[in-house]
């Protein structure tokens, strides 16, 4: 299969990642034997972008036979990922999760994620973070986004 980024992208974003990627990162992959059409696209894609910096590592599952990993991230769908940090040989998961191919716009939110967690801090205004340590009980945010 060749290449789904040009070499002009794989340049762009070696040289965003070797700037901004500072800490390990771990991405996640699910995949399904079986009805999942974009599961190798997305294997693909995930397998470039850790392929331009050291600081990315990627790990494959399956959501059958990886089961229990799966339910343990909460993965219930495939293509599924998992943007978590790596810390030795703990995974810190803050997360972040990603259902269907990352493409489109969606491919800037991945790299913008991968840049977050390498950095272990979310950006957050301490005015935000003083409001959330507030909140009793979980709360799940989801972003849906479908091609137009």
């Amino acid at each position: 299969m060749s290449p789904l980024l040009d070499q002009e992208i794989q340049d762009q974003v070696r040289g965003i990642f070797a700037k901004q990627l500072k800490e390990p990162v771990q991405m996640l992959f699910f995949s399904q034997k079986e009805d999942c059409p974009y599961c190798e696209d997305t294997q693909s894609l995930l397998q470039e972008l850790s392929s331009l910096s050291e600081h990315i590592e990627m790990g494959i599952h399956d959501l059958t036979d990886d089961a229990e990993l799966a339910r343990y991230y909460n993965v219930d769908k495939a293509p599924g990922i998992v943007i978590a940090a790596k810390d030795g040989d703990q995974i810190v998961d803050y997360g972040i999760r990603y259902a269907g191919i990352p493409a489109g716009h969606e491919f800037s939110s991945l790299i913008q994620d991968l840049i977050l967690v390498s950095g272990r801090d979310s950006g957050l205004s301490q005015k935000t973070r003083d409001l959330l340590t507030k909140l009793t009980k979980p709360v799940t945010l989801q972003v849906f986004v479908t091609p137009t």
